[in-house]
């Protein structure tokens, strides 16, 4: 019997997930017509759920049009074991179900986009956050982000080995410095914890190593006190689109440039690790983010290759296919930016 469930207050950024778009998409430096709306029952953008593992949870969504096609609703990559049924027309329906298992307690996105064959609505994404059934046991981990949306960094305080699992024994995958490339202070985005039957208290981190999206794990005790924050940035690699959230609501979008074909912007999930100003070249405007994003093809340049977010004194050329794989935005853009976004902000790129 399908129990209510408590939708929490949100203050996960909502992740913006990118519309699938056909070839001529491509072709376009202004990106898809983005007329479609999503409309009641579907939750708001960024609306987030808890429900504890073993019970189910639905979702109700429903899209349409002001012209003649009919609309469809599709997804992004979905958590296992959630179910979509849905039916196209004006306007399109879809019922989401979804019953968690202990293995997927933590947080999950689950994103849905609507379509015709020529306009697009901004996708809707939801924060689910499955809880344990039963109280955690020694060596259980437990996430350090919340369904609040509360994210926590802290700085790496002594260069220190991250490992493959929480043990001392464990291979080692890098080793953490205490100061960046750019000579900045290091800090990292701690996903979970573990505390073991010893008493040790290990964290996992994402890593600035290839392949992207790798994590590790690093001994509590090596990194400063933990930092909250509450804001997400999304980058639409196909809408050339950024926004940011803060508490589950927009508060910045602006068009972008992103990669070249053969000079991508990766994607994945990441985090801003720096802020870094006084440029001598104006290209790369009056600052940027540097993330922990590396490129996989320019793994010669200085640094390792490492993906920023900055201004630039050609706006013209934006939004479109510009850059190296660093993302680009109006100087204006990037200094109100930089009023919003604190280092250690998540960062998405689809």
């Amino acid at each position: 019997m399908r129990k209510k469930l408590q939708r929490t207050a949100i203050a996960l950024a909502a992740l913006t997930a990118l519309v699938t778009v056909v070839g001529a998409v491509a072709g376009t430096s202004r990106g898809p017509s983005l007329t479609l709306r999503w409309q009641a029952p579907t939750p708001r953008d960024g609306a987030a759920f808890s429900v504890p593992a073993g019970e189910p949870f639905t979702l109700e969504l429903a899209a349409t049009n002001s012209g003649a096609q009919p609309v469809r609703i599709g997804t992004r990559p979905l958590p296992g074991g959630v179910a979509v049924g849905a039916v196209s027309g004006k306007p399109a329906r879809a019922t989401v179900t979804w019953t968690p298992t202990a293995a997927q307690v933590g947080e999950h996105l689950l994103t849905f986009t609507a379509s015709t064959s020529k306009a697009y609505a901004r996708p809707r994404s939801f924060l689910v956050y499955v809880t344990p059934s039963t109280p955690a046991a020694p060596n259980d981990p437990f996430p350090l982000n919340g369904p609040s949306g509360l994210s926590r960094w802290a700085h790496v305080l002594t260069k220190i080995p991250a490992r493959s699992r929480p043990s001392a024994s464990a291979r080692i995958i890098t080793r953490l410095e205490p100061i960046t490339p750019e000579q900045t202070q290091n800090l990292v985005l701690a996903l979970e914890g573990q505390i073991n039957a010893k008493g040790e208290y290990w964290v996992r981190v994402r890593l600035p190593v290839l392949p992207n999206g790798r994590t590790g794990w690093v001994p509590r005790g090596a990194l400063g006190a933990y930092n909250k924050i509450w804001t997400h940035f999304v980058i639409d690699r196909r809408l050339f689109s950024a926004t940011l959230y803060k508490r589950g609501a927009a508060v910045f979008t602006t068009r972008v440039g992103v990669g070249k074909p053969y000079w991508p912007t990766p994607a994945g999930e990441f985090y801003v690790r720096e802020r870094i100003t006084g440029f001598s070249d104006l290209i790369y405007g009056p600052l940027a983010f540097g993330t922990n994003a590396r490129s996989a093809v320019l793994t010669d340049w200085p640094g390792g290759g490492f993906i920023g977010i900055h201004g630039t004194n050609q706006p013209e050329i934006l939004p479109g296919r510009v850059s190296h794989g660093c993302v680009r935005m109006p100087n204006p853009a990037i200094l109100r930016l930089a009023r919003l976004m604190p280092v250690g902000t998540p960062v998405t790129i689809i």
